[in-house]
């Protein structure tokens, strides 16, 4: 009886398997490929590679700016992360180093994709397409940015604000640089576009800028309120200066006048303080001057070089991008 039991729950085993191999499609794993170059990943990844390509990070390397602010690169620790090899083969967190070959592809999605054993990190694992992608979480987390954008304490700033604890206001990187296309359906993917000090309503989006007059005194105040981090952070080139000037009782346009600068100096620039502003941290200024006492305006301006072509004479109307203003009457 026991050797008939035993018999019978074999054979029950047996057919449930061969049912299962039945009516259970499988994919063959795809081939290995050998990745070398981010135009591979086009064919099956379009829109990706779209957003991507109208990004800052597919300019790293051939960006107008960034070749003049590293002499052409001869600064070569600018080369690490704007033609850096891909993060998970440095570790996570860990600083990126320089890779030798297709530099003008910049951070390109070998940079941020590919693993050690040749894989592709993704959201998915699928062993039946080319790039093979497996789920990696690391992927999302903001050491994953950290190998380039922790340079300057970015990362450790983010860290340090409220924005990094547990609850509803919880937000990390890719929440505000690397959004859902459509908030509603997350299936359809992350904006590859990776907004950042290029795009000006997110970088409105960071900050406040108030005014009044109190006591007979005109008084500003910037509060970084939208940024998990310094206001600007990241690249020692970025400034926000805070300007005003008269109203002229005939509408002339006045010159504007230098006041405040939020900015992390180089590291020659000795003796310049780092003046950034930290996330929901509030500064006020005080305008005294006889000039103020009439209507003026203020304004907080971005810029993404760090010096003007005339410092005695600014021209932040031309050589920034104005983020806010405010009108002070008398």
């Amino acid at each position: 009886m026991k050797l008939r039991i035993v018999l019978g729950v074999g054979v029950a085993a047996l057919g449930a398997w061969a049912l299962a191999a039945i009516f259970t499609r499988s994919e063959a794993p795809a081939a290995p490929v050998a990745w070398q170059s981010s135009q591979q990943c086009v064919a099956c990844h379009a829109e990706e590679a779209r957003e991507w390509t109208g990004s800052w990070h597919a300019q790293a390397w051939t960006d107008v700016e960034v070749r003049k602010l590293s002499n052409d690169f001869s600064n070569a620790d600018c080369i690490d992360c704007h033609a850096p090899q891909p993060i998970f083969e440095t570790g996570i967190g860990n600083r990126v180093l320089p890779r030798t070959t297709r530099r003008v592809e910049g951070v390109d999605c070998i940079a941020c994709h590919q693993m050690q054993d040749g894989r592709m990190a993704g959201t998915v694992q699928n062993d039946g397409v080319a790039c093979r992608p497996v789920a990696q979480r690391e992927l999302v987390r903001p050491e994953a940015c950290g190998g380039c954008h922790n340079q300057h304490g970015t990362v450790d700033q983010w860290k340090a604000s409220r924005f990094a604890q547990p609850g509803p206001e919880f937000r990390d990187c890719i929440a505000c640089h690397m959004p859902y296309r459509d908030p509603g359906d997350p299936s359809k993917g992350r904006d590859h576009t990776m907004h950042g000090g290029h795009d000006l309503e997110l970088v409105r989006g960071a900050v406040t800028l108030t005014a009044r007059r109190e006591n007979g005194v005109a008084r500003v105040a910037i509060e970084n309120v939208g940024a998990g981090h310094n206001f600007p952070t990241d690249e020692r080139s970025r400034a926000a200066d805070v300007f005003w000037r008269p109203v002229a009782a005939d509408g002339a346009p006045q010159l504007w006048r230098k006041i405040y600068r939020f900015r992390n100096p180089y590291r020659f620039e000795v003796g310049e303080p780092n003046t950034e502003l930290p996330a929901g941290q509030k500064l006020e200024i005080a305008i005294d001057d006889a000039d103020a006492r009439g209507a003026i305006e203020v304004a907080l301006f971005f810029k993404l070089t760090p010096y003007y072509e005339d410092p005695a004479r600014p021209d932040p109307e031309r050589e920034c991008s104005l983020v806010h203003s405010a009108r002070i009457e008398p």
